[in-house]
């Protein structure tokens, strides 16, 4: 997901961003774990967009 579509969310759409994304990265960690995922690539960017809408969530509450 690209910064410029994150910052067009609102603050409730991004904390509900948030969860989904942790929940989609627990669910690949497992699966990378278990060997059922043959591309663990996803989990990288998952994770980094967890950060980045992380990131505009401070910036848009301070």
């Amino acid at each position: 997901m690209k910064i410029l579509e994150i910052r067009d969310l609102n603050i409730e759409q991004i904390k509900k961003l948030i969860a989904e994304k942790q929940t989609q990265a627990v669910k690949l960690r497992f699966d990378i774990a278990a060997r059922q995922l043959k591309n663990h690539r996803e989990y990288r960017a998952i994770k980094k967009d967890i950060a980045r809408a992380l990131t505009i969530l401070k910036e848009l509450e301070a």
